[in-house]
C-alpha cells in the first residue's frame, strides 16, 4: 500500500500534499494510512450523504480516526442528494468513498434521477471539489474496483473507450491503489488493529456491482483458473495507452478538419475509422451534446462515409435542453438545434 502510494505522489504530487476522500471503510481508511505515511501533508473529506440512518455517526468516526492516522485536518461535508425532476444530469457509478445512500435500484430510481447511486456520486463528487482547496483527491479505487469497471464497459458495448477502466490520474482525482488487491487494504486495516465500517450497500444483490463482485468476478476466477481480475486491470491499462496515442492523433485531425463550427468532410472521409469517431466526438461534446452512444457516433459517421441523402441525425439534448442535430451541408458536417 505504501509503495503504491509512494509511486503516484512521485509522479502526480511530488509536493506530498494532498487530499483523501475518507468514507471509513477498508479501502479509504488503508488508503489514508498509506498517504500519511508517504505524503507530507494529508487532509481528510468525508462525505456524509443523510441517507443511511446513523449516517453522521459513521461521518464523525472516520474523522476522529483521521486525526488518530495523522491527517493535519479532517472535516465532514455533507451533502443534499437530488430528487427525480431536479435536472441533474447522470454519471456512471464510481465506486468510490460513501458509496451507499442506502436505496435498492427498484425503489431509488423513481425518487433519484439515474437511481440512487448516480443522484449521490453527482453530489459527492461536487462536494469534494469545492472543499479540497486545489489539492489532488485520492480515492480508494482497487484493483478489483477496476476489474468490476471493465466488466460493466464490456457489457455496454461502447467499444474500447468503454473498457478502458479508471485512470490513476484525471485531475483532480487520484487512484493510487489500482494496481493493490482489495483484499490488502483489508489486511492493512487488521495490522492496525482497526475495524473499518461495512457500508450494508456492499453486500445488497439488487445492485449490479455487487452481484459482478460476489458471483460474476469469483466465478470467471473459478472457470479461467485465477488471476481474471488482474488481467482485467491489465488489458485497461493497454486500452488507455493504446486510446491516448488514438486522441492524441484525433486531436491533430480535430484542428485541421474545422471550417468555422463545421468539419470539413473531405479530411474526415479519409481518415482511420477509430480516429474519426474520436473527432466526431470530441466535436460533438465540445458543442453540447450528452450522452453520446455509439449508435450516435456511428449514425453521423455514416454521414461522412455512407452519404445517401439521408437527413440529419439526432444526437441527443444539449444543456439547454434543446434537441441537437447533426447533418451535412456543402461539404460540411454541421450541428443545429430544434
Amino acid at each position: 500500500m505504501r509503495h503504491a502510494v509512494r509511486e503516484w505522489l512521485g509522479r502526480y504530487a511530488p509536493d506530498g500534499v494532498v487530499a483523501v476522500a475518507l468514507s471509513g471503510g477498508a479501502d479509504s481508511v488503508a488508503l489514508t494510512a498509506a498517504a500519511c505515511a508517504e505524503a507530507d501533508v494529508v487532509d481528510a473529506l468525508t462525505v456524509d450523504h443523510g441517507l443511511q440512518p446513523g449516517s453522521a455517526e459513521v461521518a464523525a468516526a472516520a474523522v476522529a480516526l483521521a486525526s488518530k492516522l495523522g491527517c493535519r485536518s479532517a472535516q465532514v461535508l455533507t451533502v443534499t442528494v437530488e430528487r427525480a425532476g431536479t435536472g441533474l444530469g447522470i454519471a456512471d457509478r464510481d465506486p468510490d468513498i460513501g458509496r451507499s445512500p442506502g436505496l435498492g435500484d427498484r425503489a431509488g430510481k423513481a425518487r433519484y434521477p439515474g437511481g440512487p447511486e448516480a443522484a449521490a456520486r453527482r453530489a459527492r463528487y461536487a462536494a469534494l471539489d469545492e472543499a479540497r482547496q486545489g489539492l489532488p483527491v485520492l480515492l480508494g479505487h482497487t484493483l478489483d474496483d477496476q476489474a468490476e469497471t471493465v466488466l460493466l464497459g464490456l457489457a455496454r458495448g461502447s467499444g474500447a473507450r468503454s473498457i478502458r477502466g479508471m485512470p490513476e490520474f484525471d485531475a483532480p482525482w487520484g487512484r493510487p491503489l489500482l494496481g493493490v488487491r482489495r483484499s490488502v487494504a483489508r489486511e492493512l486495516c487488521a495490522d492496525l488493529g482497526i475495524t473499518p465500517w461495512e457500508d450494508p450497500h456492499n453486500s445488497a444483490p439488487e445492485f449490479t456491482r455487487v452481484r459482478l463482485r460476489h458471483e460474476v468476478l469469483p466465478l470467471l476466477e473459478d472457470v479461467l483458473g485465477g488471476g481474471v481480475a488482474a488481467a482485467l486491470a491489465r488489458t485497461a491499462a493497454h486500452l488507455r495507452e493504446d486510446g491516448e496515442v488514438l486522441d492524441a492523433l484525433a486531436g491533430e485531425l480535430l484542428a485541421a478538419a474545422r471550417d468555422g463550427d463545421g468539419l470539413r468532410i473531405e479530411m474526415l472521409a479519409t481518415a482511420a475509422p477509430a480516429v474519426r469517431r474520436r473527432v466526431i466526438r470530441e466535436w460533438l461534446l465540445e458543442r453540447g451534446a450528452k450522452s453520446l452512444t455509439d449508435s450516435n457516433l456511428r449514425a453521423v459517421e455514416a454521414l461522412v462515409t455512407r452519404w445517401r441523402g439521408q437527413g440529419g441525425v439526432a444526437v441527443g439534448g444539449s444543456a439547454s435542453g434543446t434537441r441537437l442535430v447533426a447533418a451535412r451541408e456543402h461539404g460540411r458536417l454541421i450541428l443545429g438545434s430544434e
